[in-house]
Formats: C-alpha cells, structure tokens, sequence
C-alpha cells in the first residue's frame, strides 16, 4: 500500500518547524523535504512539489502563489498556510467546525487554505451567531486581540528572544491603519456584510491568542439574550473535538482569560460575558497562535486529506 508523500515547503519557518515536530514519528506517511542546499532551488522545489501526494505551503504569500503555479501534476494536493488563497474562489477554508460538512469538504479537496491565527478565534464566534441570525451581517464589530510575540515570525522572535531582549516593549498595538491584512478574511468566512474593525497586538510572552468581541444586546434583533447567544454556540459545537465552549457567565466575579492556557494544543475555548444589567455580551476565545492558529490547524486538516486517501487507496 502507497504510503501518501508529504512536502513540507518552507520548514525552516516557525510554522514550517512546528509542523515537522508534530508530524515526527508518525509512520502512515513519509516527510519530504529538501537539504539546505536545496531549498532555494527553484527546479529541485519544483519536482519536490510535483512528487508529494499533499504539499504543507509554509511560505510568504508571493512565494506561496508561484509553488501553487509551478504544479503540474494534477494528483498533489495543497494545504497553504500563507494568506495568499484565504478568499481565493475554488480554495476550501480550513476550518473543519465552520459548519456540519466543512471538514467532508477539506478532506476531499485539492486545494485547502489554512486559516489566519486570529480569524480562527473570530470566525469561530462570529459566524454561528450570524448564520443563525442572532448578529446581523452589517453589525458594527470591533474584534480586540493580543497574540504571543511568535505571531510576528522571526524577526519577532529575535527581537524577544535574542541578547537586549529587555528593551522590546511589553505590549504593542500595531494594524493601526485599520487595513490588516486579516479582516477581509474574517469579513468574508464569518459571513459580515460590513467589514469589522480589527486591532490587533503582540505581548512580551512567546505563544497564545486572547481575542474577545464586545456587543450591544440592543443593537441585535428582537430581544436576542446571552442565553440564546450561549445556546447557538454549544449547539454549533456540539462534538467538536477541538472546540470547548465554557459555561455562560454572567454575574458575579469572574476568572481572568489567560492566553498561555492551550499553548502545545490544538483546542479553542470560546467564553461568553454577560453583564444583563448593561444588556452588554463579551465573546471571547482563548487558542495558541502556533496550534489551532497555525500548524495544529495545518495538521488537523492534513489528517482529513489522509483520511480521505486511504479511503480511495
């Protein structure tokens, strides 16, 4: 039996790493990949690329849409990391929970673009509720996150990591033109009509996402309440391997949200706030930016793809 190939493109990378490490020791498939002499070589990545049964794209955009070009061979099949492809039409979006037959459609396709850190944590909220018509469409959103200094790759991670380390900043808010590269992404899988405001930032630890979404109960249709937001998303999740949704809150003390708290993982805990005096809902989610905000996703998805080869093999 064909033991399925896959090429990791770009493994020097932090996403690229963190892959390989989890894929390590695995026998139901082969790893390929170049020697470092090889690596920039546009004809050795070429025929590396047309050999594998499932490529890994770990590469900065441009890079990542000449490897898709440079395939000929009709059998291989991509899982791009990059945001080159996130709302290309004809890409699967590589969020197995966005609904009940998105993970069937991610193991059958041949082309599968992995979501971004942060619009994993946002879509995961947003989109339920809207597609259930408890937020609408054009809801005036304003999605708030901070992520592990590892979000900005490794210039990030030096500037954190290497000697003079102390003199990096605590915390930085940056995306302050208000045009990330995300929000079409999140505009576009959550289902908006209008476009979110989004403002991102990087703290002094290494790894983990803390993104929360305010919203007004009275600015939502009808007399929605957090009970019904709560219900939407544990029905939504219900055997969800990789999501948790906790227990409503609302009223009474309530526990910090620690960003680190699934760092290693590839699980996403969404929390609700409520406060009924104020009529006022905090959606939050709690996720590693390197597990489901990257290669735990990559790995989860190329899980579906090999499941789906077997199935034909």
């Amino acid at each position: 039996m064909h033991t399925p190939v896959v090429f990791i493109d770009g493994d020097q990378g932090t996403t690229g790493l963190q892959i390989h490490a989890r894929l390590q020791g695995r026998s139901d498939l082969r790893l390929l990949t170049l020697p470092e002499a090889e690596r920039k070589d546009p004809q050795r990545r070429r025929e590396a690329i047309n050999s594998a049964d499932i490529a890994l794209l770990c590469l900065p955009d441009d890079a990542a849409r000449e490897a898709v070009a440079a395939i000929h061979n009709p059998q291989v099949r991509v899982i791009d990391a990059s945001s080159a492809h996130r709302t290309t039409p004809g890409w699967v979006y590589g969020l197995p929970e966005l609904d009940e037959q998105q993970a069937e459609r991610i193991a059958q396709s041949t082309r599968v673009s992995n979501p971004g850190c942060y619009p994993t944590g946002a879509i995961a909220l947003l989109h339920p509720l809207v597609k259930a018509g408890l937020l609408p469409a054009d809801y005036p959103l304003n999605i708030h996150a901070v992520s592990g200094y590892s979000g900005g790759g490794r210039a990030a991670v030096e500037r954190h990591e290497q000697p003079g380390a102390a003199k990096a900043p605590a915390l930085q808010l940056y995306g302050l033109e208000l045009a990330h590269k995300h929000v079409p992404e999140i505009q576009q899988h959550a289902g908006l009509s209008a476009r979110p405001m989004f403002m991102p930032g990087y703290g002094a630890y290494r790894q983990g996402i803390v993104l929360s979404i305010p919203l007004q109960l009275r600015l939502l249709p009808g007399q929605v309440s957090a009970a019904q937001l709560q219900g939407c998303l544990e029905q939504h999740y219900q055997g969800a391997r990789h999501v948790q949704v906790m227990p409503l809150h609302q009223g009474g003390a309530a526990a910090n949200l620690d960003p680190e708290a699934l760092n290693g993982s590839n699980d996403l805990r969404l929390a609700l706030y409520a406060n009924p005096e104020h009529g006022q809902v905090l959606l939050t989610a709690v996720f590693d930016n390197l597990g489901k905000g990257a290669s735990g996703a990559a790995v989860q998805n190329l899980d579906l793809m090999l499941g789906a080869l077997q199935a034909h093999g």
